[in-house]
């Protein structure tokens, strides 16, 4: 999973810029990847050494640890190797387990917090390019009046989509991950102690551009909802069965561009529904407002039936 490939980077940092003061501050730096608890030290060391990690090179035999070297040991490397590679997978299943545990551990205070106020918070996800930031400001427009809308923007580098945001009237905080490829409950309860959201508002969480980790974490959110384009093709929820089964909504966008891209809906629906049965599926336009009345009716929808409860 990514906790053990580019969210990894030793000299990685995350950061959180809060776009009304301007304001930066760091939530992390180095790896989120930590050695598992439970390993024995062989295998504490094996994957450590395979993951970048600061661990101890005494074997009770002295080497360079230059692993290109002959061995010069007199002894056969082959048993420690088929060690090294169980600890590996035994570790990083465990490694796996640990993080997301903090992680829910952390999104359930998260969601606690947002249903003690009555905020509605929800997660957008999908892959680069897929017009996440331009149906955010169409909704920001357009409800401004009606409710206080308040965006956590997620990004590996630059405030450029914060900074969109802020001018279509929303509060923003720009978290920028670095190497890493999803946002964390963690980040958001920092963001949200920032923003603090009144009560009864919209708490609107742009993830990083991707189809693949966000779908494992959990923010604490209401809910996921992925944006894809007809620019994508069809085949988008085959391709990424995972995060199109965490999600209760589906926005399609960019119905503008259909005709000029041969973009069948029938189709695309139809994947959708292969993966997810239960999904509503919205098909926008955010660029033209095309059928946009519809996905605002669902969010002041959901928005009143949180209020409800």
């Amino acid at each position: 999973m990514c906790g053990i490939c580019g969210c990894a980077d030793p000299t990685n940092q995350v950061t959180m810029t809060d776009m009304a003061s301007g304001k930066t501050s760091l939530l992390r730096t180095g790896p989120a990847t930590e050695v598992p608890v439970g390993l024995s030290a062989a295998e504490a060391h094996a994957f450590a050494h395979a993951h970048g990690l600061p661990h101890d090179h005494d074997h009770g035999h002295a080497h360079d640890h230059d692993h290109a070297h002959p061995d010069d040991h007199g002894h056969d490397h082959g048993n420690q190797s088929q060690a090294m590679g169980t600890a590996l997978h035994g570790g990083a299943v465990a490694l796996e387990t640990a993080i997301l545990a903090k992680n829910d551990a952390i999104a359930q205070r998260n969601r606690g917090w947002f249903e003690g106020r009555g905020v509605l918070a929800l997660n957008f996800v999908s892959s680069p390019g897929a017009g996440k930031t331009a149906l955010l400001e169409a909704t920001i427009r357009a409800l401004a009046a009606q409710v206080t809308i308040a965006v956590i923007e997620g990004d590996q580098m630059t405030s450029n989509d914060a900074e969109r945001i802020r001018a279509a009237g929303a509060a923003a905080i720009q978290i920028n991950t670095g190497a890493g490829c999803h946002l964390e409950a963690d980040m958001v309860a920092e963001a949200t102690r920032s923003l603090n959201p009144p009560p009864g508002s919209l708490l609107l969480i742009e993830n990083v551009g991707n189809l693949v980790c966000p779908a494992m974490f959990d923010l604490g959110e209401a809910m996921k909802i992925a944006v894809i384009s007809t620019t994508e093709g069809e085949d988008k929820p085959l391709k990424y069965p995972h995060m199109f089964r965490a999600v209760k909504i589906v926005i399609v966008n960019k119905m503008d561009l259909a005709p000029h891209v041969g973009f069948d809906e029938a189709a695309c629906c139809s994947n959708i529904r292969t993966v997810n049965p239960t999904a509503e599926i919205i098909c926008v336009s955010a660029k033209t407002g095309q059928n946009l009345s519809a996905w605002l009716a669902r969010l002041l929808q959901l928005r009143s039936d949180l209020n409800t409860i």
